[in-house]
């Protein structure tokens, strides 16, 4: 069968991915191999190289500038005239020429024909190359940032084939020389951060086939995430069945592995929402059941007993972590998208912290009532009310029905606030969403299983409230296994069980609270760890990879030690 069109980067990986499936992994290598080989000889004989005249720049770029600046003009004039304040100024001048560039980007790209050189190599999808290259080559630059990641208020108006001003020179300079030093110094934080992951997650491994539990998780198909709802519900066994939604019949039974063509039958019958297992509901004392996990994705067969998936997980996170970083010095400071803040916002989901601008929440269901006072918005659901200040943007209107947990303005919401007013399920969903929403701006694909194993150790612990008759302690945190112990055998002496509640910790609390007294005392705060450990009399079951290396015992991840423990 001959490929008798254009081939890009997604071509040759789907071919891969073909020949994987069907083809022995040496025909495999041989193929990959041919095909580097048919490509160095191509791209040899056509002669393919770069000039500056393959960069057009259009001629409609003047007079869009010039409509821009007419705007421009008219939100300084309203400044003045005291009609907007000038955060709105700031917003609304942002706004303009962001999508002046986006304009003027993408006529641009539009006007290079099919056989110019830039074009054909973007296209190709192998290169590092990207339209936003193409932007600040032959579009506008449009706004950069200075050293402390503000965005600077006046444009870089040129590109590099007309040259820029001297102004624009330096302005521009300033970002590209931030993204030179960030990347320096943010390799090392991707590399703790991938270190903080595996050491929350090393002790989940596969431990057994079936935790017989009866709850899943439902994936809708609503076109929310960038990601493909088939990709997120391939590798994944099926808590319930799936029906067909216009015969109403079975359409793939409970308990099926889906593959990728179980995974497009299910989104050609247009199916709205499936639900499937996940490590968020697997049952299993230690570790997952491999039946919660699916598939291992190297194999593409159901996971192994004894297979670290924790460890996989974060590396599969932490590893691309670095590209994230790593991603800034291309663009030379140029502002990209104001939404996603790369690492750091991935690390403040990670440890669970407050972010900045904490969006309010409605604490319970009810109607919105708005009052406009001087410093900002009175909202009012059912008694309770929230002072909105001017400098955010309102997310609900007047006399509009809201639920419980529902965002009331702009703002990243904080996860305990969550918690309290959706439960433990929705704060995990959050989560991943909003972890993966930096990923996948970024165009780094990750399974969500491998964020719902780490979030899963996130919160498997609860902080006790009443003891009871146990031997736990007020304000501790203990995983939910332990406090099934010491329920059973306070209840077994007649006695009264612990009282707790759901907690979700950060990956660097949650690696100090975890059981294992040598784990945590090899990740951080040794003697604090230790004296704790030596005052209770402390027991260690090593469950993990971590407390075996370090008394020098096998590692539990083979089929008769992971069962064992």
């Amino acid at each position: 069968r001959f490929i008798n069109h254009p081939v890009k980067a997604s071509d040759i990986k789907a071919l891969i991915k073909k020949a994987i499936a069907v083809c022995t992994p040496d025909e495999t290598v041989k193929l990959i191999d041919d095909l580097k080989n048919f490509g160095f000889n191509a791209v040899t004989l056509s002669g393919l190289s770069v000039s500056v005249s393959d960069c057009r720049i259009v001629p409609e770029k003047r007079s869009l500038i010039e409509a821009a600046n007419k705007k421009a003009a008219l939100i300084e004039e309203n400044y003045k005239n005291g009609l907007i304040t000038r955060e709105e100024k700031r917003r609304l001048s942002n706004q303009l020429w962001m999508e002046t560039t986006d304009t003027i980007a993408d006529k641009t790209w539009n006007n290079f024909d099919s056989e110019n050189a830039v074009k054909l190599i973007i296209d190709s999808g192998g290169t590092r190359a990207s339209k936003d290259q193409v932007k600040q080559l032959a579009a506008m630059r449009g706004l950069v940032i200075d050293p402390l990641g503000k965005i600077v208020e006046l444009p870089t108006k040129s590109n590099f084939r007309e040259g820029l001003s001297i102004f624009e020179y330096v302005t521009s300079s300033r970002g590209s020389r931030k993204g030179l030093t960030d990347s320096a110094i943010k390799t090392a934080d991707a590399g703790y951060l991938t270190r903080r992951l595996v050491d929350v997650a090393h002790d989940m491994i596969i431990r057994l086939e079936d935790c017989k539990t009866k709850d899943g998780l439902t994936i809708k198909n609503n076109g929310k995430r960038s990601q493909q709802f088939a990709t997120r519900i391939t590798s994944r066994y099926l808590a319930k069945d799936v029906l067909n939604p216009k015969t109403k019949k079975v359409l793939v039974k409970k308990n099926t592995l889906i593959n990728e063509d179980i995974a497009e039958t299910i989104v050609k019958a247009k199916v709205e929402s499936v639900m499937v297992r996940s490590p968020l509901s697997c049952q299993a004392k230690y570790g997952i059941c491999a039946k919660c996990y699916g598939w291992d994705f190297s194999t593409k067969k159901e996971v192994t007993i004894g297979a670290p998936v924790g460890v996989v997980a974060a590396q599969s996170i932490g590893e691309p972590g670095t590209q994230l970083t790593m991603r800034v010095k291309h663009f030379g400071g140029i502002v990209i998208s104001d939404v996603t803040q790369g690492l750091p916002r991935v690390e403040e989901l990670f440890e669970i912290r407050n972010p900045k601008i904490i969006a309010p929440l409605a604490e319970t269901s009810g109607k919105v009532s708005l009052k406009d006072t001087a410093r900002g918005s009175e909202i009012t659901v059912a008694d309770k009310t929230y002072l909105i200040p001017l400098t955010s943007t309102l997310r609900v209107k007047n006399h509009q029905l809201v639920g419980a947990g529902e965002q009331l303005a702009s703002g990243s919401v904080s996860i305990k606030d969550l918690l309290k007013t959706r439960g433990m399920r929705a704060s995990q969903e959050y989560l991943i969403e909003e972890i993966q929403a930096v990923y996948e701006s970024q165009g780094i694909p990750i399974h969500d299983k491998h964020f719902e194993v780490i979030v899963r150790k996130m919160s498997d612990k609860v902080q006790v409230e009443t003891v009871g008759d146990t031997e736990l302690l007020i304000g501790e945190f203990v995983e939910k296994t332990r406090l099934e112990e010491e329920n059973s055998l306070a209840k077994t002496k007649k006695g009264l069980a612990a009282t707790v509640r759901e907690v979700i910790l950060g990956v660097t609390r949650s690696s100090l609270h975890t059981e294992s007294w040598l784990s945590a005392a090899s990740f951080q705060n040794t003697s604090s760890v230790l004296t704790n450990a030596a005052a209770r009399g402390k027991i260690d079951k090593l469950l993990g990879l971590k407390e075996n290396v370090i008394i020098g015992r096998l590692i539990p991840t083979s089929e008769e030690r992971a069962r064992h423990e």
